[in-house]
């Protein structure tokens, strides 16, 4: 991929920013970053930092006072992924970007895989680096969090209808035009869920979206995330949303439906 002129943006996608929200993550900010402009320099960077007390927001800015291609957002405190992603898109889009990516900023979404993501974005919409279609695989998983990320994909399946064999897969790539089509600020979900939420309202819209294999590693620095509030809010909403989701199909045979301005209680 080095034989690309960073100028033109990635070929048939255009110009990329790969957000990656950050909190607490100094041991991991130069070495994903640094991975991230190696292997795919077409790309911009953008670090969203919720604040973070280990001194995270100073390193993103080291790092973008020495290369124009990254650039950082100061967040008042910790607001959770889904709230950092929202200020990113908003930021994308007030730069005119063509495409973005979700990627962690602990190393499990490897760079190096990046260019796949981007070229199978070159007939889709909205592209997810899956760990559960074949090819896919992770590194280092106990066993729980196996079952845990199967099973909320095949739960999210049941519930919602969706052919996605990784549901909650957070390494993904969005064209612009599908985060304002499927009101993207408009989501108040958050971990699982926000990945969730994005996908479903992607194939509702008639988006295109593809999975690619990819190889999720457990990171090495720094503490998870996730949470038990975390998945209980992903059980939760996705249950609700299938529920509301079959009532509407079955007014819509009966022939009722919401005058403008209404909703179904």
């Amino acid at each position: 991929m080095n034989d690309v002129n960073p100028s033109d943006g990635y070929p048939g996608v255009g110009r990329v920013v790969v957000i990656i929200p950050t909190y607490n993550e100094a041991d991991n900010i130069r070495l994903i970053t640094g991975r991230l402009r190696a292997a795919v320099p077409a790309v911009d960077v953008l670090i969203a930092d919720d604040n973070s007390p280990d001194g995270t927001g100073a390193i993103a800015d080291e790092l973008a006072a020495a290369d124009p291609r990254i650039h950082v957002l100061h967040r008042p405190g910790k607001q959770g992924l889904g709230a950092a992603y929202l200020h990113g898109f908003r930021w994308a889009k007030e730069h005119d970007y063509d495409a973005v990516v979700e990627m962690d900023a602990d190393g499990s979404h490897a760079p190096e895989e990046l260019h796949r993501l981007l070229d199978a974005a070159r007939d889709a919409d909205v592209v997810i680096g899956s760990r559960w279609v074949p090819g896919g695989k992770v590194v280092n998983w106990p066993l729980h969090r196996e079952i845990l990320s199967k099973g909320g994909s095949l739960y999210t399946r049941l519930a919602l209808g969706v052919d996605l064999r990784d549901a909650t897969a957070g390494y993904r790539v969005y064209r612009m035009n599908v985060l304002d089509k499927i009101d993207v600020q408009s989501v108040e979900s958050q971990g699982y869920c926000f990945q969730i939420d994005l996908g479903w309202r992607s194939i509702k819209h008639g988006f295109r979206v593809t999975e690619v294999p990819v190889t999720f590693a457990e990171r090495e620095h720094g503490a998870s995330k996730m949470s038990s509030n975390i998945v209980r809010e992903a059980f939760l909403r996705v249950g609700v949303w299938g529920l509301r989701a079959r009532r509407d199909a079955i007014a819509a045979k009966l022939g009722r439906r919401p005058q403008p301005g209404q909703t179904w209680p």
